[in-house]
């Protein structure tokens, strides 16, 4: 889950490929070394994102947007499975009127590694359309064919872009945040700024949060071998908060408004759930959540979900429709 922002700012181990691909394999990892000038992950390199059908999306629209000058990002709109037919041959302008529909939207915050194409991105997006969702997710300033240089302040500013162009169309529909690893300290920033400047989002859903990339960092199985040298705070923890990336979840939770639900595995290899209990445990009693609901889930090692297979869960339908509300079948588009 480590972002490669400050491991560019090192100009030395790349551990991108590692946090959500080879901790989630056999277990083996190997370091990559990396030029500072190097981009982030643009992994599957096969996945043609202009083609979300190829992943199997039939009912999903490519858009690229554009946050600022010489920054565009790349953008799927999946509409709910209802539409699956009435969504084939359509263009954008039907996809984004789509959004007033009588359907609720989650804005969708991948985590460090690979694309907005991932395997297990795509299936949850499979699940969400099924339940009645509109799922827009989007690449990063620097991931996949999404175009500009990446930083904290980046991310949250594209992420904030995305949200605003949804409220534009979306109507009285409820908008839902959800960032899974990374993208829940992209998603704590944005609902920060949102709830600063009183337009909080409907519900936030982190998945697999940690507390502070500086801890995140400090218990990720990258670090095991080298976190009890002489050092190893200077020169692997103090650069990360030197370099200004901070997605300070813990800190941010304690400004946002709105429901929140935390979900993590009990068995996640990179972004260990004892960071996510602990950041329930600073979000619960906090007096910006008191009209709101605060839900910690937690899911039994023995299901085998790790860091990113909680979307297999046949759980997960009940906790969405008990947590945000039954989501309507609604009228075709």
């Amino acid at each position: 889950m480590l972002c490669p922002l400050w491991t560019q700012r090192l100009g030395a181990w790349d551990p991108a490929g590692i946090l959500e691909s080879q901790a989630e394999g056999s277990g083996h990892m190997e370091a990559r070394r990396i030029e500072p000038s190097s981009s982030p992950v643009r992994v599957p390199y096969f996945i043609d994102l202009k083609r979300p059908q190829d992943q199997g999306l039939n009912h999903t629209c490519n858009y690229y947007l554009q946050p600022e000058e010489d920054v565009t990002i790349g953008v799927w709109h999946t509409v709910p499975t209802v539409w699956w037919k009435n969504a084939q041959g359509k263009d954008q302008m039907w996809y984004e009127d789509a959004l007033s529909s009588s359907h609720p939207i989650i804005l969708y915050l991948h985590g460090n590694a690979g694309t907005r194409g991932g395997d297990h991105r795509v299936e949850l997006y499979k699940v969400l359309s099924s339940l009645g969702y509109h799922v827009v997710t989007f690449d990063y300033r620097g991931w996949g064919d999404s175009v500009g240089t990446p930083s904290e302040r980046g991310m949250t500013y594209d992420a904030l872009h995305v949200f605003d162009w949804i409220k534009v169309r979306s109507g009285d529909n409820p908008v839902y945040i959800w960032g899974h690893s990374l993208g829940t300290g992209v998603a704590t920033n944005l609902v920060r700024r949102l709830c600063e400047r009183e337009t909080p989002p409907d519900a936030l859903i982190l998945e697999s949060p940690f507390t502070n990339i500086r801890e995140e960092a400090k218990s990720h199985p990258f670090s095991v071998i080298y976190r009890y040298f002489p050092g190893f705070d200077w020169f692997f923890l103090d650069p990360i908060t030197s370099s200004g990336i901070q997605f300070a979840n813990d800190e941010n939770v304690k400004h946002i408004s709105c429901s929140l639900l935390i979900l993590h595995a009990e068995d996640d290899p990179v972004v260990p759930f004892q960071l996510g209990r602990k950041l329930y445990n600073i979000a619960a009693p906090s007096r910006s959540f008191r009209d709101f609901k605060v839900q910690f889930i937690p899911f039994h090692s023995d299901l085998g979900y790790r860091h990113k297979y909680i979307y297999k869960s046949p759980e997960l339908p009940r906790i969405l429709r008990e947590f945000l509300g039954k989501s309507e079948p609604g009228r075709q588009h």
